[in-house]
């Protein structure tokens, strides 16, 4: 029961406040942390030949001392509070998981590019290069809008639903590592060249590493859109989501974004890269809204379910 307190406070606590500052911000040490610790283990792009054997062993040599170092300090901080009386521990560790989710932030920026859009092309291209990695400059509206829908579900495993899964499973610790994964995926996962360094080997353990942390969520993530959809959406099956996810080159990513295509009935794609429900219609402005309705929906149940095995699990080991 105080798990779930722990975690619905914590909901609370980043749909009326959102973000702690930067200098406060869990995430933020753990991204200044890799960002020092990658200038070591990534090769310059212009090295000849280019090493494979010694930045994958650094990269994952230093992957598992940063994950140690978080679960270590997630565990320590957990262990603390449990001293506590409930009526402050409670409040002391949902303060401490809502860094770990970012529901509210990511909501607020797929508006924010649906807003700049509605001004020009331009200032929509500009607020969606806040939002994902690829080149933004060729986009036409409905590419843009496409995008940050696209951002939107595959981030609602990012952000919230990964973070939950691991909480409930493994307490603080879980949802600390899980973060500390996704981050490390994000700033070393990457295939070729980035800011003159080559990533191909030196983060291939991060980005697998984010790889099999999300496998399931994301899963549930695709699986809770699905059953929020509103009813003249169809039967969408877990056949149809495997189906679209396969049309993408991340294990994960196509899972809820096919979800999301799916169910709002419309064409998400990146170009040059995949298309995901091919026979859909544009994307319109309305549908950014149906998106951000959907997404809510699918947090508010995944709040109830994580509270029914949260509590389900205490039963089992109380009796």
């Amino acid at each position: 029961m105080t798990a779930i307190a722990v975690l619905w406070l914590a909901l609370v606590i980043d749909r009326c406040v959102g973000e702690p500052s930067a200098r406060w911000h869990p995430v933020v040490w753990m991204g200044r942390w890799l960002g020092a610790t990658g200038r070591w283990i990534a090769p310059p792009a212009d090295s000849s030949p280019m090493p494979r054997r010694e930045p994958f062993v650094g990269g994952a040599a230093a992957w598992c001392a940063g994950a140690a170092l978080v679960v270590a300090a997630a565990w320590g901080v957990e262990e603390l509070t449990r001293r506590l009386p409930v009526w402050l521990g409670v409040p002391f560790m949902a303060l401490l998981l809502k860094p770990m989710l970012a529901f509210r932030m990511l909501r607020d920026e797929v508006q924010a590019v649906e807003q700049a859009l509605s001004t020009s092309i331009d200032a929509g291209r500009e607020r969606l290069a806040w939002l994902v990695s690829r080149d933004v400059r060729a986009l036409d509206e409905h590419q843009v809008r496409e995008s940050a829908i696209e951002s939107l579900a595959e981030n609602l495993n990012d952000s919230l639903v990964a973070p939950v899964f691991w909480f409930v499973v493994l307490g603080l610790p879980g949802a600390a590592l899980y973060r500390f994964a996704n981050t490390a995926d994000a700033m070393w996962g990457y295939r070729g060249e980035r800011a003159g360094r080559c990533w191909e080997w030196a983060g291939k353990w991060a980005a697998h590493a984010d790889d099999v942390l999300s496998w399931l969520p994301a899963r549930l993530t695709a699986l809770l859109l699905v059953a929020c959809a509103p009813r003249d959406a169809g039967r969408i099956g877990f056949a149809t989501l495997r189906e679209e996810a396969r049309a993408t080159p991340s294990p994960n990513g196509g899972w809820p974004m096919g979800a999301m295509a799916r169910v709002l009935g419309i064409r998400l794609a990146k170009p040059g890269v995949y298309v995901l429900h091919p026979g859909g219609r544009e994307a319109a402005a309305r549908d950014t809204a149906g998106a951000l309705a959907l997404a809510t929906r699918a947090a508010r149940a995944l709040a109830l379910g994580a509270a029914c095995v949260s509590g389900g699990l205490a039963w089992l080991g109380a009796s």
